[in-house]
């Protein structure tokens, strides 16, 4: 499969929860957003594949919660996925943050509907550890709504919240990211099962990204299975 690098920065509503205890506003991470790729100004910051087009309804991915190592305190990254985002200026996502601020990592599960701030889940009430098992989503139901579910498996909780935004829904992402341009090392995180309008990844042919910050600080495969792809840490 032929692979796309970009090597610079390119191209609120209601929630309701059917888990028993409410979001967080701030965490560790200090509501550092994940933001459109455009916005990001510490190197280029995303990895993993972004389809692009119209009309984009759904996007969903499994991955287990890679053990992570700190290089510094500046280190902050997740893995999520999302609508828009990848050349708009609005971002629909959920996933799991983490985050080396304490000097050591912290895992906390989140959805932000950029330009609103991240929300990030108690992690009492939606503890995350590594080797948990993650499922995500982002469903448009019409009317500017869309749902985002977060579940892990391992511990047997699931977070939804519905939210309102007029966004153009012109990509859908299965993506790491890194708000300071500063990953971890998390070795390899596996993505399977990714589908978009709930079709293989594959089918709408999206671009590969490595984020890069100088030297590339982590590469994506090729897809497999027209599911599943890696994203393996290579440099700090």
């Amino acid at each position: 499969m032929r692979r796309f690098l970009i090597h610079a920065a390119a191209l609120a509503a209601a929630a309701t929860s059917i888990a028993p205890a409410a979001p967080v506003a701030a965490s560790a991470a200090s509501g550092m957003s994940f933001r459109p790729l455009t916005y990001n100004t510490n190197g280029y910051n995303w990895g993993g594949y972004a389809a692009t087009g119209s009309g984009f309804t759904s996007v969903s991915a499994t991955w287990t919660e890679p053990s992570a190592k700190c290089n510094s305190t500046n280190d902050l990254y997740a893995p999520w996925v999302g609508i828009d985002g990848y050349g708009s200026s609005s971002v629909e996502q959920t996933g799991v943050a983490t985050d080396c601020s304490s000097g050591s990592p912290v895992d906390q599960a989140w959805y932000e509907m950029y330009p609103a701030a991240p929300v990030y889940l108690s992690s009492s009430s939606y503890p995350v550890k590594a080797g948990d098992v993650i499922n995500a989503s982002v469903t448009y139901s019409g009317s500017n709504k869309y749902k985002l579910t977060l579940n892990d498996s391992s511990r047997g909780w699931t977070y939804t919240t519905t939210k309102t935004l007029s966004a153009s829904r012109a990509s859908a992402e299965v993506i790491i990211e890194s708000p300071t341009g500063a990953y971890p090392n998390f070795g390899t995180l596996h993505f399977t099962n990714a589908k978009i309008n709930g079709g293989n990844l594959s089918s709408y042919n999206p671009t590969a990204l490595d984020p890069s910050n100088g030297p590339y600080e982590a590469h994506t495969s090729a897809i497999s299975g027209g599911t599943s792809f890696t994203d393996t840490f290579e440099h700090e």
